[in-house]
């Protein structure tokens, strides 16, 4: 059976995330992707193709994200974020059988399934200024400065909230499970 489109570009962001997080045995990362999203080798093969593609390329791609990325410092990206955006960028510049459209509608795609809806509009107005730039247009360096805030706003109310809420609701130590008899 073919693999569509979507869930390759799916497997080579995963590929590149685990790449940037942890340097993962190749072999064992092909029997994981295998067995976790039932494809097949040659599929993840061609999946870990692209991904070295992509690092091959990583300082220009890492240099264009953060020469528009200036409201928010590339550092700060969070990983999954900063891999999408990677993935997008190299479809953008790198891979010309992608069209431009479709790279950035893409990157959008894998940011709502992998990440935030507010990581979503970062990723489609920081694509989007790239390319606008490329072609030489003008993109509207305020609506990146806007989604940079809205993420970063984002972040610090999913932060503050997780030091706010336990993430399990455990009995006190005075408080012992009673037993009561009839």
């Amino acid at each position: 059976m073919a693999l569509s489109q979507q869930k390759f570009r799916e497997i080579v962001f995963q590929l590149l995330y685990s790449q940037d997080i942890g340097h993962p045995d190749e072999a064992e990362m092909i029997s994981l992707i295998m067995a976790e999203l039932a494809v097949s080798k040659k599929n993840v093969r061609l999946a870990q193709e692209k991904m070295h593609l992509i690092v091959e390329k990583l300082a220009e791609i890492d240099s264009s994200i953060s020469s528009v990325s200036t409201s928010y410092d590339f550092e700060r990206i969070q990983t999954v974020t900063k891999n999408i955006l990677r993935l997008g960028v190299f479809e953008l510049f790198y891979d010309k059988g992608i069209p431009p459209k479709v790279a950035i509608a893409e990157a959008i795609r894998l940011s709502r399934k992998f990440s935030t809806p507010e990581s979503a509009s970062f990723v489609n107005a920081l694509l989007d200024h790239l390319y606008q730039g490329s072609k030489g247009d003008k993109a509207d360096p305020q609506i990146l400065a806007q989604q940079a805030q809205t993420l970063a706003e984002s972040e610090q109310a999913a932060t503050d909230y997780s030091l706010e809420v336990p993430l399990i609701d455990e009995p006190d130590e005075d408080e012992s499970p009673s037993h009561e008899h009839s």
